[in-house]
Protein backbone atom coordinates (compact mmCIF):
# COMPACT_ATOMS: atom_id res chain seq x y z
CA UNK A 1 0.00 0.00 0.00
CA UNK A 2 1.40 3.18 -0.80
CA UNK A 3 1.62 5.96 1.63
CA UNK A 4 -1.13 7.82 0.11
CA UNK A 5 -3.42 4.88 -0.03
CA UNK A 6 -2.79 4.99 3.56
CA UNK A 7 -5.63 6.09 5.99
CA UNK A 8 -5.64 9.51 7.58
CA UNK A 9 -5.05 8.13 11.15
CA UNK A 10 -1.90 6.69 10.19
CA UNK A 11 -0.32 9.21 8.32
CA UNK A 12 -0.97 12.09 9.82
CA UNK A 13 1.81 12.87 12.94
CA UNK A 14 0.00 12.97 15.93
CA UNK A 15 1.39 16.18 16.80
CA UNK A 16 -0.22 17.64 13.73
CA UNK A 17 -3.52 17.66 16.02
CA UNK A 18 -3.84 21.73 16.46
CA UNK A 19 -6.04 24.36 17.80
CA UNK A 20 -9.13 24.46 15.94
CA UNK A 21 -9.11 21.18 14.13
CA UNK A 22 -12.56 19.38 13.20
CA UNK A 23 -12.91 15.62 13.85
CA UNK A 24 -15.13 12.96 15.05
CA UNK A 25 -13.82 11.50 18.90
CA UNK A 26 -12.35 8.28 16.51
CA UNK A 27 -10.32 10.39 14.45
CA UNK A 28 -9.29 12.60 17.09
CA UNK A 29 -9.16 9.06 19.64
CA UNK A 30 -6.93 6.96 16.68
CA UNK A 31 -4.68 9.84 16.07
CA UNK A 32 -4.37 10.75 20.29
CA UNK A 33 -3.28 7.22 20.88
CA UNK A 34 -0.25 7.58 19.02
CA UNK A 35 0.94 10.76 19.79
CA UNK A 36 4.15 11.13 22.38
CA UNK A 37 3.81 10.82 26.10
CA UNK A 38 4.18 14.07 26.68
CA UNK A 39 1.63 15.50 24.22
CA UNK A 40 -1.91 16.67 25.12
CA UNK A 41 -5.10 17.54 23.26
CA UNK A 42 -8.52 16.89 24.09
CA UNK A 43 -11.61 17.40 21.65
CA UNK A 44 -14.47 19.55 23.10
CA UNK A 45 -17.64 19.90 20.51
CA UNK A 46 -15.71 18.38 17.70
CA UNK A 47 -13.10 20.78 18.15
CA UNK A 48 -9.24 19.83 18.92
CA UNK A 49 -8.04 22.16 21.80
CA UNK A 50 -4.34 21.82 22.49
CA UNK A 51 -3.49 23.30 25.89
CA UNK A 52 -0.54 25.57 26.52
CA UNK A 53 2.46 24.16 28.88
CA UNK A 54 1.18 24.84 32.55
CA UNK A 55 2.65 26.91 34.69
CA UNK A 56 3.51 26.48 38.13
CA UNK A 57 0.29 28.02 40.10
CA UNK A 58 -1.88 26.01 37.66
CA UNK A 59 0.15 22.72 39.10
CA UNK A 60 0.04 23.75 42.93
CA UNK A 61 -3.51 24.21 43.09
CA UNK A 62 -4.83 21.16 41.16
CA UNK A 63 -2.15 19.47 43.61
CA UNK A 64 -4.08 21.44 46.47
CA UNK A 65 -7.48 20.15 44.91
CA UNK A 66 -6.49 16.99 43.79
CA UNK A 67 -5.45 16.18 47.58
CA UNK A 68 -9.43 16.75 48.76
CA UNK A 69 -10.36 14.82 45.82
CA UNK A 70 -8.37 11.51 46.82
CA UNK A 71 -8.71 12.25 50.57
CA UNK A 72 -12.69 12.31 50.02
CA UNK A 73 -12.23 9.32 47.77
CA UNK A 74 -10.28 6.75 50.46
CA UNK A 75 -13.53 7.93 53.05
CA UNK A 76 -15.93 7.07 50.55
CA UNK A 77 -16.66 3.60 49.68
CA UNK A 78 -18.02 3.10 45.72
CA UNK A 79 -16.21 6.40 44.70
CA UNK A 80 -12.83 6.79 42.59
CA UNK A 81 -11.04 10.37 42.04
CA UNK A 82 -9.19 11.17 38.35
CA UNK A 83 -6.54 12.94 37.52
CA UNK A 84 -5.69 14.18 34.09
CA UNK A 85 -7.69 11.25 32.17
CA UNK A 86 -8.86 11.04 29.10
CA UNK A 87 -13.10 10.85 29.30
CA UNK A 88 -14.87 9.24 26.72
CA UNK A 89 -17.58 11.49 27.09
CA UNK A 90 -19.42 11.49 23.89
CA UNK A 91 -19.94 11.23 20.07
CA UNK A 92 -17.96 14.57 19.72
CA UNK A 93 -16.00 14.91 22.87
CA UNK A 94 -13.03 13.35 24.78
CA UNK A 95 -11.71 15.68 27.15
CA UNK A 96 -8.83 15.90 29.52
CA UNK A 97 -10.50 17.04 32.54
CA UNK A 98 -8.28 18.28 35.17
CA UNK A 99 -9.70 16.62 37.94
CA UNK A 100 -12.85 14.44 38.26
CA UNK A 101 -14.91 12.29 41.10
CA UNK A 102 -17.06 9.80 40.09
CA UNK A 103 -19.67 6.88 41.54
CA UNK A 104 -17.99 3.62 40.48
CA UNK A 105 -20.80 2.13 38.21
CA UNK A 106 -21.43 -0.97 40.76
CA UNK A 107 -22.31 1.40 42.78
CA UNK A 108 -24.64 3.14 40.68
CA UNK A 109 -22.74 5.56 38.85
CA UNK A 110 -23.51 6.78 35.76
CA UNK A 111 -20.18 6.13 33.89
CA UNK A 112 -18.31 2.99 33.11
CA UNK A 113 -14.86 1.80 32.53
CA UNK A 114 -13.79 0.14 28.96
CA UNK A 115 -11.77 -2.74 28.13
CA UNK A 116 -9.22 -0.16 27.34
CA UNK A 117 -9.39 1.71 31.20
CA UNK A 118 -10.83 4.62 29.63
CA UNK A 119 -13.16 6.29 31.75
CA UNK A 120 -16.88 5.95 29.04
CA UNK A 121 -19.58 8.06 30.10
CA UNK A 122 -19.77 11.02 32.58
CA UNK A 123 -18.36 11.38 35.72
CA UNK A 124 -20.32 12.93 38.13
CA UNK A 125 -18.61 15.94 39.30
CA UNK A 126 -15.50 17.51 37.00
CA UNK A 127 -13.56 20.46 38.45
CA UNK A 128 -11.00 22.31 36.08
CA UNK A 129 -7.96 24.67 37.18
CA UNK A 130 -8.40 28.10 35.29
CA UNK A 131 -5.33 30.28 34.05
CA UNK A 132 -4.68 30.77 30.10
CA UNK A 133 -7.81 28.45 29.41
CA UNK A 134 -10.27 30.16 31.26
CA UNK A 135 -12.31 31.11 28.75
CA UNK A 136 -12.48 27.24 27.60
CA UNK A 137 -13.22 26.14 30.87
CA UNK A 138 -15.93 28.50 31.24
CA UNK A 139 -17.66 28.42 27.94
CA UNK A 140 -16.73 25.37 25.52
CA UNK A 141 -15.69 23.27 27.92
CA UNK A 142 -18.70 24.12 30.31
CA UNK A 143 -21.32 23.84 27.63
CA UNK A 144 -19.91 20.10 26.20
CA UNK A 145 -19.51 18.82 30.36
CA UNK A 146 -23.33 19.72 30.41
CA UNK A 147 -24.42 18.12 27.25
CA UNK A 148 -23.14 15.33 27.99
CA UNK A 149 -24.32 14.56 31.32
CA UNK A 150 -21.12 15.98 33.99
CA UNK A 151 -23.69 17.47 36.39
CA UNK A 152 -21.45 19.06 38.57
CA UNK A 153 -18.46 21.49 38.05
CA UNK A 154 -16.10 23.75 39.44
CA UNK A 155 -13.62 26.24 37.86
CA UNK A 156 -10.77 27.63 40.05
CA UNK A 157 -9.44 30.49 38.28
CA UNK A 158 -6.39 31.77 39.34
CA UNK A 159 -6.04 35.47 37.76
CA UNK A 160 -8.98 36.78 40.25
CA UNK A 161 -8.67 33.76 43.09
CA UNK A 162 -12.33 32.93 42.32
CA UNK A 163 -14.45 30.05 42.13
CA UNK A 164 -17.31 29.42 39.70
CA UNK A 165 -19.59 26.48 40.41
CA UNK A 166 -22.17 25.14 38.74
CA UNK A 167 -24.71 22.62 38.63
CA UNK A 168 -24.84 21.67 35.28
CA UNK A 169 -27.89 18.83 35.80
CA UNK A 170 -30.12 21.79 36.58
CA UNK A 171 -28.78 24.07 34.37
CA UNK A 172 -27.82 27.01 37.00
CA UNK A 173 -24.90 28.77 38.20
CA UNK A 174 -24.21 28.26 41.80
CA UNK A 175 -23.08 31.37 44.28
CA UNK A 176 -20.09 30.39 46.86
CA UNK A 177 -21.48 30.95 50.27
CA UNK A 178 -20.31 33.84 52.40
CA UNK A 179 -18.25 31.99 54.31
CA UNK A 180 -15.86 30.86 51.02
CA UNK A 181 -16.90 27.23 51.76
CA UNK A 182 -18.54 24.85 48.84
CA UNK A 183 -20.59 22.16 49.67
CA UNK A 184 -20.34 20.20 46.06
CA UNK A 185 -24.09 18.76 46.15
CA UNK A 186 -23.46 15.77 44.05
CA UNK A 187 -20.43 14.47 46.54
CA UNK A 188 -22.08 15.25 50.19
CA UNK A 189 -19.41 15.90 52.58
CA UNK A 190 -16.61 17.31 50.15
CA UNK A 191 -16.40 20.53 51.42
CA UNK A 192 -13.77 22.86 49.69
CA UNK A 193 -12.67 26.15 51.59
CA UNK A 194 -12.17 28.25 49.19
CA UNK A 195 -9.60 30.58 50.88
CA UNK A 196 -7.90 28.14 52.14
CA UNK A 197 -6.99 26.75 48.65
CA UNK A 198 -5.98 29.80 47.17
CA UNK A 199 -3.84 30.99 50.61
CA UNK A 200 -2.11 27.47 50.57
CA UNK A 201 -3.54 26.56 54.37
CA UNK A 202 -3.21 22.93 54.49
CA UNK A 203 -4.35 22.50 57.86
CA UNK A 204 -7.08 24.67 57.85
CA UNK A 205 -8.56 23.00 53.99
CA UNK A 206 -8.36 19.54 55.62
CA UNK A 207 -9.73 20.51 58.80
CA UNK A 208 -12.82 21.93 56.63
CA UNK A 209 -13.08 18.62 54.35
CA UNK A 210 -13.27 16.56 57.76
CA UNK A 211 -15.77 18.69 58.92
CA UNK A 212 -17.55 17.29 55.93
CA UNK A 213 -16.83 14.02 55.94
CA UNK A 214 -17.69 13.75 59.35
CA UNK A 215 -21.38 15.17 58.43
CA UNK A 216 -25.21 13.67 59.00
CA UNK A 217 -25.29 13.96 55.22
CA UNK A 218 -22.15 12.32 54.12
CA UNK A 219 -23.32 9.26 56.08
CA UNK A 220 -26.16 9.02 54.70
CA UNK A 221 -24.16 9.54 51.20
CA UNK A 222 -22.19 6.33 52.10
CA UNK A 223 -24.73 4.24 53.03
CA UNK A 224 -27.15 5.20 49.83
CA UNK A 225 -23.78 4.23 47.84
CA UNK A 226 -23.17 1.00 50.28
CA UNK A 227 -27.19 -0.24 49.09
CA UNK A 228 -27.11 0.37 45.72
CA UNK A 229 -24.33 -1.88 45.12
CA UNK A 230 -24.65 -4.08 42.83
CA UNK A 231 -22.97 -8.09 43.92
CA UNK A 232 -20.72 -10.01 41.43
Amino acid sequence: MSTLEMPWAITRAPADLQNGDKMTREEFHRAYELAPRHFRAELIGGVVYVPSPLRRRHSTHHNRLGMLFSLYELSTPGTEAGDNATVILGEESEPQPDLYLRVLPEFGGQSTTDARDYVQGAPELVAEVAHSSRSIDLHAKRSDYARNGVREYVVISLADRRFFWFDLAGQRELQVPPEGVIRIHSFPGLWIDGEALFNADGKRLVNTLQQGIDSPEHAEFVARLAAARKTP
